[in-house]
C-alpha cells in the first residue's frame, strides 16, 4: 500500500510539474516564439571530470539533458531544433574515445526508432546532417534507418549534425551549385578559349560574375530545408560557434550560460527564451538592414 501511495504521489507531482510548465509556456507564447533553436552541447567531458566520472558517463548524462530540452522545445511550439552532436574535428581525438562515442551514438540513434521515443511522441522528423561517409558503418546505417522511420512525421524537425563543420557544408553547397550550372560554365569556358581568353566585354563579364548566386549556394546547403536559427545556445560559457552554422547564424541570438551541458536545465531554457524575446525587435531590425 505504501509503495502504491508513493508511486501515486510521484505521478501526481510529475503531472503537477507538467501543468506548471504548460502554464509558463502559455505565458511565453504571448511573445515571439522562436521557430528554430540550435544547441552546441559543450561540457560533457568537463562535467564527467568535475563529478569524478569516466568520460562516457558525461555524454550519457548529456543525452538525458538533450531529451529534456527537446521536450521543452516541442511543448513550447519550436518547430526546428538542431544539435551539434559530433564535429569532423572530433575525429582527431584518440581512437578509443572516438569509437566509444560512435558506439554511444549508435545506441541513442536506435532508440529514436522505438515506438515510444520522444520523436515519435511529438511527431518529429529526424535528419542527420554532415559528411555521413566519415561515420562508422553501423552508425551510418542506424542514421539512415532513423531518417526513414521518421520520414512521415511532420509536426517538427530535429537536425542532428554529425561529422559536420560549417566550412564543409559551405564547400558542399558551392560544389553542388557549380555542378548544377556546369553546362553554362562550360559554355563560358569554351567562349573564352575561342577568343584566346581575352578580356570579356562588360555585359559578358557581368553574366559570368552572376552565374553562381548566393541563392544557388543556399539551396544546396545541407540545412537548406530549415530556416535560419533564431537562437544558438552554447553551454559552458563559451561564445564561439566552433564552425557550426556559420552561414546561417548572421542574425541569430547567441545565449551562452556558464553551466556545462549536463547541468543545463529548465530555468536556463526559460532565460534563453526570455532574452530572445527581449532582443527580438533589435534582431529583426538588423535583418531588415542587411
Amino acid at each position: 500500500m505504501e509503495e502504491f501511495s508513493g508511486g501515486t504521489a510521484s505521478q501526481f507531482f510529475s503531472n503537477f510539474v507538467a501543468f506548471l510548465r504548460k502554464c509558463l509556456f502559455y505565458i511565453l507564447s504571448v511573445g515571439p516564439v522562436p521557430t528554430h533553436i540550435a544547441f552546441i552541447m559543450d561540457g560533457n567531458r568537463r562535467y564527467a571530470k568535475k563529478q569524478n566520472l569516466d568520460g562516457g558517463a558525461g555524454h550519457r548524462i548529456g543525452f538525458l539533458a538533450l531529451t529534456s530540452m527537446l521536450k521543452y522545445c516541442y511543448e513550447l511550439g519550436v518547430r526546428y531544433v538542431t544539435i551539434y552532436a559530433f564535429s569532423i574535428d572530433n575525429f582527431k581525438r584518440s581512437p578509443e574515445e572516438v569509437q566509444s562515442l560512435m558506439d554511444l551514438m549508435q545506441e541513442k540513434i536506435e532508440r529514436l526508432i522505438e515506438k515510444e521515443s520522444i520523436v515519435n511522441r511529438y511527431g518529429v522528423r529526424v535528419y542527420f546532417i554532415g559528411n555521413l561517409k566519415l561515420l562508422t558503418e553501423p552508425v551510418r546505417f542506424a542514421a539512415e534507418r532513423a531518417m526513414l522511420a521518421t520520414a512521415k512525421n511532420s509536426k517538427a524537425i530535429l537536425s542532428i549534425c554529425v561529422a559536420y563543420t560549417s566550412t564543409n557544408e559551405i564547400l558542399h553547397g558551392v560544389q553542388k551549385a557549380c555542378e548544377g550550372k556546369w553546362d553554362e560554365i562550360s559554355v563560358l569556358i569554351a567562349s573564352g578559349a575561342a577568343y584566346g581568353l581575352t578580356k570579356l566585354a562588360g555585359s559578358e563579364q557581368d553574366e559570368r560574375e552572376q552565374l553562381i548566386k548566393v541563392t544557388d549556394i543556399e539551396k544546396n546547403m545541407h540545412m537548406a530545408f530549415a530556416p535560419e536559427p533564431d537562437i544558438i545556445i552554447r553551454t559552458s560559457g563559451e561564445t564561439r560557434l566552433s564552425n557550426f552554422l556559420l552561414w546561417q547564424s548572421a542574425h541569430c541570438y547567441l545565449y551562452s550560460p556558464s553551466v556545462l551541458w549536463p547541468e543545463f536545465g529548465f530555468r536556463h531554457f526559460l532565460w534563453a527564451i526570455l532574452n530572445f524575446q527581449r532582443n527580438q525587435f533589435y534582431i529583426d531590425k538588423r535583418k531588415k538592414r542587411s
